[in-house]
C-alpha cells in the first residue's frame, strides 16, 4: 500500500496514530475480515480476531511503526491471536476434537503469512456465501450488508424498517445455518454460477442503493458503500460476464457518475433535471454506455434495461434534451420483463415528462389506488411534482406532506420541505 501509512510512527502522537488506524479500519476491515472467516472458518471467531488484529496494532504500530503491507500484518495478527486463544482454551477445559482441529489446520503463529502472497479476493467468496440459496433471501441481505459491507445491525434495521432484535437474530440464524449446514466458503463452479448469480446481483444492488440513496442520516450518500458495491460488480463481470452482470455494472457506473452533482457544498439534495452535468464523470458514463450496449447484444434483463434507462439520461447534454419517448419504450419494456408498481410509477413519470403532467397524474393516481405505494415516500413526492406543475399549489402541498411523513433520509426531507417552501407566495 503506498500511502503515508507505510511510514514509522515513532514520533506520532498516539491521536493521530489512532486516527490512522480508524481510517485504515475503515478502509481495510471488510478484507481482512473477509479473510479471516476463510483462514479460521467461522465468522463469530474471525469477527473477534479482527478487533483483536486492530488492538494489536494499537499496542505494536507506536514502537514498531506502521508495515508496509497493512492488511497482511492484521489478517496474520488477527489469525494468530485467535489460535492462541483457542489453545489457552484447550489448557483449561476438557480435550474437544473440533477445537484440536481447527488449531492444526490453521497452523501456527510461528509462520507468518508471507506479505508477497498472492492477493485472493475473499470478499466474493465471502458475498457469494452470504447469498447462498439455502439462507432466506432476507437473511441473505442481512448477512452480506453486516459481513461484506460492515453496516452495524442498528442500521440494516432501520433501513428495512425492521426491529433490531428481529433482524439480530436473522443474522445469528444466518451464520448458524452456514455453519451447520457446512455451506462451502467459496467462489460456485462454473457450472454453478448462472443460478446462483441473481441473489448476488440482487444484493449487490441494495448494497449499490445504500450508498446511491442513505436510507437515514443527514448525509444523502454513502460513497464507501457505492464504490464497494462497484468494485464488487466488476468482480462478477471477470467471473462471470453475463449480460444481468454487465448491465448491473453498467447501471452502477452510470448512476455514480452523477455523484459530485447530486449535492450542493453543503450537502443538499439537487434533483437530476437541475444538476451541472458539467459534473458529471464522462469517463463512468462512457464505460457504462460500453456496457449497456455489450449487455444489450444479449438477452437482455432488467437491470441491462435500467442501465439502458439511465445511459439515455446520461446522454443527454441538457436536461430538455432527453429522449423520453425512448425512455418510455424502455419501461415498457421492463415491465414486461418484471412487472412492479415501482415500475409503473417511473413509466408514469416519464410519461408525464413526455406528454405532459396531465398523462402523467391520471397514471400515478390510478396507481396509488391499486397498489403497494400508498407507503412509498417517492410516490408522494412525484404526485406533489406534478400537481405544482399544474398549479395545483393546495394538493401539491398536501402530497407533499404525505411524502415527508413517510421519510426519514434527511437530505430528501429538506428538499421536500424547501419544495413545499417554494408553493408559498413570496
Amino acid at each position: 500500500m503506498a500511502s503515508d501509512d507505510c511510514r514509522p510512527v515513532a514520533h506520532i502522537s498516539p491521536i493521530e496514530l489512532q486516527r490512522r488506524v480508524e481510517a485504515l479500519y475503515q478502509r481495510e476491515s471488510r478484507a481482512v475480515l473477509a479473510t479471516l472467516i476463510r483462514l479460521l472458518g467461522d465468522f463469530d471467531r474471525a469477527e473477534e480476531a479482527l478487533h483483536e488484529a486492530f488492538r494489536a496494532a494499537l499496542e505494536k504500530w507506536p514502537t514498531e511503526g506502521i508495515p508496509g503491507n497493512p492488511r497482511a500484518w492484521l489478517v496474520s495478527a488477527g489469525r494468530f491471536r485467535s489460535i492462541d486463544q483457542l489453545r489457552r482454551q484447550r489448557r483449561f477445559e476438557a480435550f474437544d476434537p473440533r477445537t484440536h482441529d481447527a488449531a492444526a489446520e490453521h497452523g501456527s503463529p510461528e509462520h507468518d503469512l508471507p506479505e508477497d502472497e498472492p492477493v485472493q479476493d475473499d470478499r466474493l467468496r465471502l458475498i457469494f456465501t452470504c447469498c447462498h440459496p439455502a439462507l432466506a433471501p432476507d437473511a441473505q441481505i442481512a448477512l452480506t450488508l453486516r459481513e461484506v459491507c460492515g453496516l452495524t445491525t442498528e442500521q440494516i434495521a432501520h433501513a428495512f424498517l425492521t426491529p433490531t432484535p428481529t433482524l439480530a437474530q436473522r443474522i445469528v440464524r444466518a451464520k448458524a445455518k452456514i455453519r451447520d449446514a457446512h455451506i462451502p466458503y467459496e467462489v460456485p463452479a462454473p457450472q454453478q454460477l448462472p443460478e446462483r448469480l441473481g441473489a448476488v446481483l440482487r444484493v449487490i444492488y441494495l448494497v449499490f442503493n445504500e450508498g446511491y440513496s442513505a436510507s437515514a442520516g443527514p448525509k444523502l450518500m454513502r460513497p464507501a458503500l457505492a464504490d464497494e458495491a462497484i468494485r464488487l460488480g466488476r468482480l462478477l463481470v471477470e467471473l462471470l460476464p453475463e449480460p444481468e452482470a454487465l448491465g448491473l455494472l453498467a447501471l452502477m457506473l452510470l448512476h455514480d457518475s452523477r455523484r459530485a452533482a447530486r449535492t450542493s457544498p453543503d450537502g443538499e439534495l439537487i434533483p437530476l433535471e437541475e444538476q451541472d452535468r458539467a459534473l458529471w464523470s464522462r469517463g463512468q458514463i462512457e464505460e457504462g454506455c460500453a456496457l449497456v450496449e455489450r449487455a444489450l447484444g444479449g438477452q437482455a434483463g432488467p437491470y441491462a434495461l435500467q442501465a439502458a434507462i439511465a445511459a439515455v439520461h446520461c446522454e443527454a447534454a441538457r436536461a430538455s434534451d432527453t429522449d423520453w419517448s425512448e425512455i418510455v419504450a424502455l419501461y415498457d419494456l421492463l415491465f414486461r420483463l418484471e412487472p412492479s408498481a415501482v415500475v409503473e410509477l417511473n413509466r408514469a413519470v416519464a410519461i408525464a415528462m413526455r406528454d405532459g403532467p396531465t398523462a402523467g397524474l391520471a397514471l400515478l393516481e390510478e396507481l396509488l389506488q391499486r397498489s403497494e405505494l400508498r407507503r412509498y415516500h417517492l410516490a408522494y413526492a412525484a404526485r406533489a411534482d406534478l400537481l405544482r406543475r399544474l398549479g395545483d399549489m393546495e394538493e401539491a402541498r398536501a402530497a407533499y406532506e404525505q411524502a415527508l411523513a413517510l421519510t426519514v433520509q434527511e437530505a430528501e426531507r429538506r428538499f421536500l420541505q424547501r419544495r413545499m417552501a417554494e408553493l408559498t407566495p413570496s
